[in-house]
């Protein structure tokens, strides 16, 4: 039978624009939904996880003997009791606690409120390479909550489009942000910039405040080529010093700023380069990956040739490269591993990220290893990713502490 040249038997175009609307609406919403299953009765995100007096001992160098007085004599914040009738304390609690003992034990205060003393320079961490899938957002976030359960107290700024570490931090962000609420507006360059102190918000996790982000961050891409164009230089200065300056407006309130970059190099990425103190340089050892970071190592390069030329450099501390998803079973990704420690050596931390179905399955619940609770993954399986993320940011902190002045 032949085919009729009838156009009625060609189907219609689909219009592009109404379909990705409509996946836009339909997507939004289930995920609105998901959140409110995950975060009853409010549906906002809590720290769930509870703190035993072992877990005291470790974090805060305590005997449990002294845990054990504080509550037979009513002292500091009062821990509840699980169902096996162990104490447990909240993240809150822990907070109280540290307070506590930092003013009936003032030597010790250093250990237990490690908050920066006068002299020591605000660290300013951007986890940065533009490939996607390296991993900055999860080393951000577990990065953010380590310093925190530390007792450091921690801002995160949001600065990639696609917004995942607000999202994990229970923001969703075409629901809950009004315009103007995001790291551009502290950015902008019209009228209808606000300090930054005004778009901070806290957080369900004790210790940090987030600047978050979403699709209107686009707009510091979109506004600033004209704004070079018309020489335009108000009190924030130049694109690429906008954020360091906003920062400077907040840094007494922070010991750590976590920079959460686009996988792109625009101008927003530019300005967090500019404003770190210290870069964290994501990379799975893989081939391509390692490539896709060479070209980004080359684009860094020629960027601090253009800032020469408006007379700025970059100030970075230090520098590291984190190796993340890593297999440690996997013959060619030990090679790719094996290359950059030959090459970069020290400036590539000895700890490691491995990969972790815990990290996967606590992704679906936006939880960082830090916030997973027992029975939500596989004991072992957490075991060794929580092991993992501890090292790396252990090791980082001990850096962060080298810089103060401070011994590890």
């Amino acid at each position: 039978m032949a085919v009729s040249d009838n156009p009625a038997h060609i189907p219609p175009k689909p219009d592009t624009a109404k379909k990705i609307e409509d996946y836009t609406r339909q997507l939004s919403a289930e995920l609105n939904s998901m959140r409110a299953r995950m975060y009853p009765p409010e549906s906002h995100k809590v720290f769930g996880r509870t703190f035993s007096t072992l877990d005291l001992v470790k974090l805060l160098g305590i005997p449990e003997s002294t845990l054990r007085s504080l509550t037979l004599e009513g002292k500091g914040p009062q821990p509840s009791r699980a169902e096996n009738n162990k104490r447990i304390y909240s993240i809150e609690q822990v907070w109280e606690l540290r307070k506590y003992l930092a003013e009936q034990r003032p030597e010790d205060a250093l250990r237990l409120l490690p908050h920066r003393r006068e002299g020591e320079r605000l660290q300013v961490v951007a986890t940065a390479n533009f490939k996607g899938g390296s991993s900055k957002t999860t080393t951000s976030v577990h990065l953010a909550h380590y310093l925190a359960i530390q007792g450091y107290r921690v801002l995160c700024i949001d600065l990639d489009p696609q917004a995942s570490m607000t999202s994990t931090f229970g923001i969703q962000p075409e629901f809950d942000l009004d315009s103007n609420e995001t790291a551009y507006a502290a950015l902008r360059y019209d009228d209808d910039r606000k300090a930054l102190a005004e778009i901070i918000q806290a957080t369900y996790f004790p210790g940090i405040h987030i600047v978050p982000g979403n699709l209107e961050l686009m707009d510091f891409e979109f506004d600033t080529p004209s704004y070079l164009a018309n020489n335009h230089r108000d009190e924030l200065g130049l694109f690429f010093e906008r954020l360091r300056n906003a920062i400077a407006s907040v840094e007494h309130n922070y010991d750590v700023v976590v920079l959460d970059t686009p996988p792109s190099l625009g101008y927003s990425t530019l300005a967090a380069l500019y404003a770190a103190t210290a870069l964290v340089i994501t990379v799975h050892p893989a081939m391509l990956d390692v490539a896709s970071c060479n070209q980004f190592l080359i684009m860094i390069s020629e960027l601090a040739e253009t800032l020469e030329a408006f007379g700025a450099k970059f100030d970075h501390e230090w520098i590291r490269f984190l190796l993340t998803r890593v297999n440690p079973n996997d013959g060619p990704q030990k090679y790719m591993s094996g290359i950059m420690r030959r090459l970069f050596a020290e400036d590539v931390l000895v700890s490691e990220a491995w990969e972790s179905t815990a990290i996967a399955a606590g992704g679906v619940a936006k939880k960082s290893l830090y916030e997973l609770e027992s029975g939500e993954v596989g004991r072992d399986a957490y075991k060794r990713a929580r092991e993992s993320a501890d090292r790396v940011n252990e090791e980082i902190l001990g850096i962060i502490k080298r810089v103060w002045g401070r011994e590890t």
